[in-house]
């Protein structure tokens, strides 16, 4: 998912920016030579277009030391043109990359990316992230969105320096729990302890006792969730971390 705000598409087309996200566990024997093949095939198949690439290491949880390698935002129908074994990529990626990652690699996601649930006031660079996921319930991704709705009023409102977005798993599964992220974007660490004081914020737009309520909604509609902080490994990178926000029609 994750991770550009906004795809150009064009205003008659009904297609929409996904992500392609894969989790990857590099041999803790082989890290150099794993990021020396990711560079060089980034560099070489992913350096622009739909198709440009990002890697993220992962700072805590149980996926510590791992890298995701993101993709897009493109839309599904740039697949048919993806770089392929035609071109050499495929053998480039067998030889060079996957040598060096252990078994367990290859996790693979695609995320939706939701400009109007999202917040993103001004062009930023790409730095840290802090990545929420939450286990949506059965039949009730819509009323998640609802109250996701509430929640970026209350941003665009009265904290409006805040970077976000939401997505939505395009094939979540029961199993995995993963169906919504929010993606926060921050440049110092010392983001993480602030106290927005988001609650009285909340209340003076929906009242007293609004946001107890909307606790209460929310665990109504998600069986939990949980969180890991990525930070952006430009070198490693097929592009920057560069994001210019596009004109909302």
């Amino acid at each position: 998912m994750l991770l550009l705000p906004f795809l150009a598409l064009s205003q008659n087309s009904t297609e929409y920016g996904v992500f392609e996200n894969a989790l990857l566990t590099p041999n803790p024997t082989q890290i150099s030579q794993f990021e020396k093949g990711i560079t060089a095939h980034n560099k070489k198949f992913h350096g622009d277009g739909p198709y440009g690439a990002r890697v993220y290491w992962i700072s805590n949880g149980p996926n510590t030391g791992n890298y995701v390698w993101s993709m897009g935002p493109f839309p599904w129908s740039s697949l048919d043109n993806r770089p392929a074994q035609e071109e050499g990529h495929d053998a480039d990626w067998n030889n060079n990359v996957a040598p060096y990652m252990t078994a367990e690699s290859g996790t693979q996601s695609y995320w939706r990316g939701h400009n109007e649930l999202s917040r993103f006031p001004k062009d930023f660079t790409i730095k840290n992230l802090l990545v929420d996921y939450y286990d949506v319930k059965r039949f009730k991704m819509d009323d998640a969105k609802k109250l996701v709705e509430k929640v970026n009023k209350v941003y665009a409102e009265k904290s409006q320096e805040d970077t976000y977005g939401i997505y939505t798993n395009e094939f979540g599964s029961t199993k995995e729990g993963r169906d919504l992220a929010v993606i926060s974007f921050f440049d110092k660490s010392g983001w993480l302890s602030r106290d927005n004081d988001f609650a009285t914020k909340y209340e003076s737009l929906y009242g007293k006792g609004s946001w107890e309520q909307f606790g209460k909604d929310w665990f109504a509609v998600t069986d939990g969730g949980e969180s890991e902080l990525w930070i952006f490994r430009p070198d490693l990178s097929g592009i920057s971390g560069d994001v210019k926000v596009a004109e909302r029609e």
